[in-house]
């Protein structure tokens, strides 16, 4: 017998139905040659601090920093069951060899490692590597099984990243909060990404707005035989020297505006090229994400949740978690049947078409080098019902497919004509654009009209992104180009004579402010908030994904939120008082994207077994002690901006407001206190004007439902409400009485109505 281990239940079920795994045990299925059995993502985990000396339960900045001479393994309490239950599969003896098949990729191979490490289990193990869990993908990977000590590298590194963020992480945070009395946190990758957002801050803050002035005209072109056809052409002023469509004197623009009047306009050059664009490459999990916030305003956080349904529960999508925009070889052959499975609805338009002929691919999207862990987002050969598909997750799909069939068709196709002309002594410029081949952006045709996300994308399914570009977006000379407009055909030398001027005007613009789909592709791409010129760190961070994982940052974004260093404003996202502090608290070491990329740089030599893990934590060790003694020696302050005039009523301080993701608190200042209470929290109950939920505020021993409609009720009233519109009915009351229905309603009637009624043959 060989027992399976899955990450989640849900592919465990899907891997136990191919592997005819049926009968149900304690946490597992078992069938005649294998057992399934899953952990519920990590069932390990490292150790907190007290569970190595009873003295580290006390914050205390004599205790730092905290370096146990060897990590411990716990079971996490909320799913310790399924650990006990996997333990005991684990130690059967029946059981011969271990196969793991927890997701593809370090942090997965971290899960069951930890697993058998914390069980002393050390039994043979294989590896099953795969990144869709349709029934075929799981069939062809258990006749591929890898030997698992082939991966005993990966788990090193990721066994290494692990203690390492442990070693910084706790010991600045405790030493931070002991500090300065506050709970404040910090790390490797969180603290960077709030140094981003800062600088951000500072970039807009300092920013002085400019007026910038441009001229426009237009000419009367007739053409045609008898010459009764007229064509207006606009033309834009520039700059000979620097080519700049734009001046930011407006005496210049006026004086040109002047001189330009009943002035004839001689055509000095005519340039017309063809050019082709192109298909996007396909999606990884933070290009998509990105796509959901722009278009459906989805946080990171949702997206992967959507994802993960669509890839776990509908099987129609393959592994999200992936930083791979492309496919290997050994995925060409199964394209059409791809394609096939999703040709429905809308689809049908354009999936026909690739299936009449040979599919055509390119280093573009198909190269093995550039598959990392996971290949890119792409749909599987499970056929699609959409039907059972929410509305959200139909969004999802419908990004990720179109994506899947666009890099099928060919490029973007059409003729670009520049015009050069030349008027009292000044120089214009007029483009037009002639669609040729409309290729893959045919298959954004009709998703331009379709859902919430119309406005934002055009005809062809460029979205129209220029938040986070700012100031050097939005000053260059792009910013005033001439609108691509139908051109007559126009010759060198030819004269036209100009009939209006306009001057054009507007105010240079500060950076736009992070949304989460920018503050995701910084986080990608770091580079542009490093302070070192290091060219290798650059490249590694570009290789490694920047800052955090295609997986991680969703929830390094969440927790931001939900420790108040962050609050957003609509779509944008702005530090807190309490985010500001920390930056100026913080050792400056920990605010560089540096820090991430010289730790990258060591796993991925671990990884390949070119370094030693216990020379990387001891250097790791070494930086930690320097980082307490930073924090230790440091003379900041911080103050609380959210502190009240209630007294605690256990050591008198006043209380600060906090809000929680349900409920808001008041909570003690002093953390060695510790004192809270909830003071107002979000209910069930729905309001009966509006029929939101209201918030059940408690003052005193009375507690009021309010609701943001302005609708009041105390409890008491709400009960009595309830009870006489019958909500004290139970769910059981409800399905007995359904179910009675029902046995009335299949039982035969025998009144003699019916009897008479069935004796008239009214078919004939």
């Amino acid at each position: 017998m060989k027992l399976v281990i899955a990450e989640k239940p849900s592919v465990a079920r899907d891997i136990a139905r191919v592997l005819h795994c049926s009968q149900k045990g304690n946490g597992c299925l078992e069938g005649k040659d294998y057992v399934v059995t899953w952990a519920l993502g990590h069932l390990v985990t490292l150790a907190d601090p007290e569970e190595y000396d009873k003295k580290y339960m006390k914050w205390e900045m004599n205790t730092l920093p905290m370096m146990p001479d060897h990590m411990k393994l716990v079971v996490i309490r909320q799913t310790g069951k399924q650990y006990n239950a996997v333990k005991t599969q684990l130690f059967r003896k029946d059981i011969g060899d271990i196969i793991i098949a927890t997701d593809a990729g370090r942090e997965g191979e971290l899960v069951a490692r930890w697993i058998l490490d914390k069980s002393g289990c050390h039994k043979p193990i294989r590896r099953l590597w795969i990144s869709s869990v349709t029934d075929k993908a799981i069939k062809e990977g258990f006749s591929h099984l890898k030997d698992g000590r082939a991966y005993n590298d990966l788990y090193h590194a990721a066994r290494s990243r692990a203690e390492a963020d442990w070693l910084v992480g706790i010991n600045a945070t405790r030493a931070l909060t002991c500090k300065y009395n506050a709970q404040l946190s910090c790390g490797r990758v969180q603290t960077p990404t709030l140094a981003m957002i800062a600088h951000r801050e500072q970039q807009i803050r300092s920013f002085k707005p400019e007026d910038y002035y441009g001229l426009r005209c237009t000419t009367s072109v007739t053409s045609g035989s008898v010459g009764t056809m007229a064509s207006i052409v606009t033309w834009t002023w520039q700059q000979k020297k620097s080519g700049s469509l734009r001046s930011f004197n407006k005496d210049l623009i006026t004086g040109l505006d002047k001189k330009l009047k009943n002035q004839t306009l001689t055509v000095t050059d005519v340039h017309t090229s063809s050019k082709r664009t192109p298909s996007p490459g396909l999606y990884d999990l933070t290009e998509l994400q990105r796509d959901a916030n722009k278009r459906f305003g989805f946080s990171a956080k949702e997206t992967l949740n959507i994802m993960q349904s669509l890839y776990e529960h509908h099987k129609v999508l393959t592994y999200p978690r992936t930083d791979s925009r492309y496919i290997g070889t050994d995925i060409v052959p199964t394209i059409k049947e791809r394609l096939k499975a999703c040709n429905i609805g809308p689809y049908k338009k354009y999936i026909p078409e690739l299936l009449k002929k040979p599919l055509k691919t390119s280093k573009a999207f198909v190269d093995d080098k550039k598959v990392s862990d996971h290949h890119a987002i792409i749909p599987t050969e499970e056929y699609v019902q959409m039907e059972h598909m929410s509305n959200n997750e139909r969004k999802i799909y419908d990004l990720v497919v179109r994506r899947f069939i666009s890099v099928l068709y060919p490029a973007f196709e059409y003729e670009q004509t520049t015009l050069k002309a030349e008027a009292a002594g000044e120089t214009f410029t007029a483009k037009g654009k002639v669609i040729k081949a409309a290729g893959w952006k045919a298959v954004y045709a009709d998703a331009a009209s379709s859902g919430s996300s119309a406005s934002q994308y055009d005809a062809y399914g460029d979205y129209e992104d220029s938040e986070d570009f700012g100031e050097d977006f939005q000053n260059n000379d792009m910013y005033l180009k001439a609108s691509e407009q139908a051109l007559p055909v126009l010759h060198k030398g030819d004269t036209l004579t100009v009939t209006r001027t306009n001057i054009t005007s507007g105010k240079t613009k500060a950076p736009a402010r992070f949304t989460e789909a920018t503050l995701l592709s910084a986080m990608e791409n770091p580079v542009r908030y490093m302070s070192s010129d290091d060219n290798k760190m650059k490249k590694t961070l570009g290789e490694t994904g920047g800052l955090g994982t295609v997986a991680t940052r969703a929830d390094i974004i969440e927790k931001l939120f939900h420790s108040f260093l962050l609050e957003k404003r609509g779509n944008e996202i702005l530090l807190t008082s309490k985010g500001k502090q920390l930056l100026e608290l913080v050792p400056e070491d920990l605010k560089k994207p540096e820090l991430t990329a010289s730790w990258e740089m060591e796993l991925a030599k671990i990884a390949k077994g070119a370094h030693k893990e216990q020379v990387f934590i001891k250097d790791i060790e070494s930086y930690t002690k320097e980082l307490i003694q930073d924090i230790k020696t440091s003379d900041g302050t911080f103050r609380h901006d959210n502190l009240t005039n209630t007294k605690c009523p256990r050591c008198g301080k006043r209380m600060l407001s906090v809000k929680g993701k349900n409920s808001r608190m008041l909570v003690c200042q002093d953390r060695e206190c510790g004192y809270r209470e909830t003071i107002a929290r979000t209910s069930n109950a729905r309001c009966p004007n509006c029929h939101k939920k209201m918030e059940l505020i408690k003052k005193g021993d009375s507690e009021t439902f309010v609701c943001s409609c302005g609708y009041k009720e105390k409890l008491e009233a709400f009960k009595n409400r309830r009870a006489k519109e019958g909500a004290g009915v139970s769910k059981r009351d409800v399905q007995k009485y359904l179910k009675k229905q029902q046995q009335q309603n299949d039982e035969p009637v025998n009144n003699a109505f019916a009897q008479a009624l069935a004796g008239l043959k009214l078919d004939k």
